[in-house]
């Protein structure tokens, strides 16, 4: 696997002159030329990126489905993410990619925030997609961006790490906004996912697949960890995780009140390798251990 450890080393990847600041840049990617290198066909940056994309052709795949979009894509990798392009066959058209080195954040509160902006796992397929107003609302963002990257006196991190910050926050309130319009094809994952657990605990598969987790709910639907748990905060409330510890002791109470196994066995059951585990989860669910909550049903 090929590294990309620096700014000035991707300008060199696209063809592009030494960036003006050493720890983050705007790329005009129209202005961008791959050099044909191996490092594309498996890749891992050290910085940040965020790709606004427009006038992109053909069609992108969203979930399981293909949409056609004309409006702009916007999408997130953080460090050491493994990357691939095709660039025998990769169109980017037109628009900006904002990247910037972990080290620019160094002594700003973005340093310790920005892993709370789960984005930056999602999938490729699972990009931002911009109506025209949000489309300006960051390009003037980025705009500032740039505009801060080419005079770099003492305020040039605070100013520039200010606007990195907004244009999170806007795509924090995009997203949800995502999650929200398109509300048929979300709830389809939504029944699906509910058919996922239902065939997990139902199959009695646990004991080989041990304790059910969020990734591997995921896999099955095709999307990745982050973006199911912020779909289903958005829509139920809750994260995955907290759905699967609710699926649990909802499987519990009823191997509880309605077997004769016992707490061991049940604790297998539902793929807990150690019966402590499971009576921990139990009664912090609960405020009863499963013994108790057993006792009070006689």
């Amino acid at each position: 696997m090929n590294t990309i450890p620096s700014i000035s080393t991707f300008h060199r990847l696209l063809s592009l002159p030494e960036p003006r600041h050493p720890l983050v840049s705007i790329i005009n990617l129209a202005e961008s030329i791959f050099i044909e290198d191996e490092v594309w066909k498996g890749f891992i940056n050290q910085f940040y990126c965020i790709a606004l994309k427009r006038e992109a052709t053909g069609k992108i795949k969203y979930g399981q489905q293909h949409y056609d979009y004309d409006t702009g894509v916007l999408s997130f990798t953080a460090p050491n993410q493994v990357q691939r392009l095709d660039i025998q066959n990769m169109e980017c058209g037109s628009g900006e990619l904002l990247i910037f080195h972990p080290d620019f954040l160094l002594k700003h509160s973005l340093a310790n925030t920005i892993n709370q902006y789960g984005f930056f796992s999602y999938a490729v397929n699972e990009a931002l997609h911009l109506s025209a107003e949000e489309e300006e609302n960051l390009i003037t963002i980025l705009h500032k961006i740039h505009k801060e990257c080419l005079h770099i006196d003492r305020h040039t991190q605070e100013i520039i790490l200010a606007q990195i910050e907004l244009l999170l926050n806007y795509s924090n309130r995009f997203y949800e906004r995502q999650f929200i319009t398109r509300k048929n094809n979300n709830n389809q994952l939504l029944v699906k996912f509910e058919q996922v657990i239902d065939d997990y605990f139902n199959g009695n598969h646990t004991a080989d697949l041990g304790l059910l987790t969020v990734q591997y709910l995921a896999n099955k639907l095709n999307i990745s960890p982050n973006y199911l748990s912020d779909l289903l905060r958005i829509h139920t409330g809750q994260n995955t995780q907290q759905h699967i510890h609710e699926r649990l002791i909802e499987k519990a109470k009823e191997k509880l009140s309605t077997t004769t196994l016992s707490i061991n066995e049940i604790a297998y059951a539902l793929g807990f390798e150690h019966a402590q585990s499971f009576s921990t989860l139990f009664k912090k669910k609960t405020n009863l251990a499963p013994g108790a909550f057993r006792n009070a049903l006689n």
